[in-house]
């Protein structure tokens, strides 16, 4: 692809307003404001209509405004709005791009729609990586095989990149690779979490990594912690994987899988980091946990990236077993202190945008955008490790009123 000038890329969200949103936009080097480059209307019968604002006078221009122009949609969800209602506002904002002379429309989901709908009822709609019988067939009966429709969708419309983070269906990144013709990306957060464990004071090893012990939840997760531990580059840091049978729908039973590098004995006294994609209800990461405490580890920390928890979650999650939550935000609504509820208390999120948009510059071609931050951190001052910095009279002066930062580093 041809490098593009700032110029040439238009950065909007599913609603004018969406903060994830602005601060992409923002860490790609745009300048105007995204209520000021695109209309969000919606007319008296309920219907949606964006438009993509250009100069009323140049009217040779109509209809080819956003000629030769990259425009990137950053789709987040919101508790204003539900996913089916947000997934139609990106259908008709990519064709609104499109029937005005976009040469390009790029997706931008952190956490892609419908990726629970991974497979249809058939054998052959959704590629898994295991044979799939008439039983995994049969909880898909009379569905429709919604990921695939998605996709195909957004490509009608006329998306023709998409972007998201940490995806954890083998079948819904081959259905849009195949849709998309190779232009999907999921984008794994390895270096942000190793960035946050290298550097903050939420686990307690040495500097080749003694004392730390990342842990694998299910087979699924064990090449994601795999390569997490290279990242790391810790080599005294130690690698197990959990074997989990489900016996109902909140009921599974844990154990120590015979692949794990190490025993029980071994990790003993560890910190101990249980990485996972997602968390819905919270049941099997409390139950890991429990499980793991047999061992007596100084502290149990679990890392996921997408926090969709329910309240029953929440209520499960704040369990005594779980010490720390380290969670993204690529649902956004994990920085409301209310979803947190008592969980507050324990978890820290860390804001990808600015990461995101590195990687978005890299994908379209723009210039790297400057600064070292990958992430900012959110968290509750009722979390123990909240610390703020102090600053002198000309610091503060020169911050201009703006939020102080947290002091993560202790």
């Amino acid at each position: 692809m041809p490098s593009l000038q700032h110029a040439d890329v238009i950065v909007v969200g599913n609603s004018s307003d969406d903060p994830f949103a602005i601060d992409v936009a923002f860490g790609v080097g745009q300048a105007e404001d995204i209520a000021d480059l695109i209309s969000m209307k919606t007319f008296a019968n309920g219907e949606f209509c964006p438009r993509f604002i250009n100069d009323e006078q140049r009217l040779e221009k109509v209809g080819h405004d956003l000629d030769g122009k990259t425009v990137v949609i950053v789709s987040t969800s919101n508790r204003a709005m539900s996913r089916n209602a947000l997934a139609m506002r990106n259908l008709l904002i990519a064709r609104a791009a499109k029937d005005n002379g976009a040469a390009d429309v790029v997706l931008v989901e952190p956490d892609l729609y419908y990726s629970a709908q991974d497979r249809g009822p058939r054998a052959d709609q959704g590629r898994m990586h295991f044979e799939r019988d008439l039983e995994d067939r049969k909880k898909f009966d009379g569905q429709p095989f919604s990921s695939r429709l998605y996709a195909q969708m957004l490509r009608l419309a006329g998306v023709e990149e998409v972007i998201t983070v940490h995806n954890h269906s083998v079948s819904v990144q081959a259905e849009f690779s195949d849709v998309f013709e190779g232009r999907f990306h999921n984008l794994i957060p390895y270096e942000i979490y190793a960035d946050y464990l290298s550097k903050a004071n939420i686990i307690d090893a040495s500097s080749t990594g003694e004392g730390l012990v990342l842990c694998a939840p299910d087979k699924g997760a064990r090449d994601f912690v795999r390569e997490m531990y290279r990242v790391l580059d810790l080599p005294d840091a130690k690698f197990i994987m959990l074997d989990k049978e489900r016996s109902g729908e909140r009921q599974v039973e844990i154990s120590l899988h015979p692949e794990s590098d190490s025993t029980f004995d071994e990790i003993s006294g560890h910190d101990i980091v249980l990485f996972d994609d997602m968390v819905r209800t919270g049941s099997t990461v409390v139950q890991s946990c429990e499980f793991l405490k047999q061992v007596k580890p100084r502290k149990t920390v679990f890392a996921v990236t997408h926090f969709y928890a329910s309240q029953e979650g929440r209520e499960k999650m704040a369990n005594p077993a779980i010490d720390e939550i380290l969670a993204l935000n690529t649902l956004p609504t994990v920085l409301n202190r209310d979803v947190q509820g008592r969980l507050r208390k324990k978890m820290v999120v860390l804001k990808i945008e600015q990461w995101l948009a590195r990687n978005l510059c890299e994908i379209i071609g723009l210039p790297r955008p400057s600064g070292e931050g990958l992430y900012q951190i959110d968290m509750s001052s009722k979390n123990h490790r909240f610390k703020r910095k102090i600053y002198s009279n000309d610091q503060l002066a020169e911050l201009n009123e703006t939020p102080l930062p947290l002091d993560w580093n202790g």
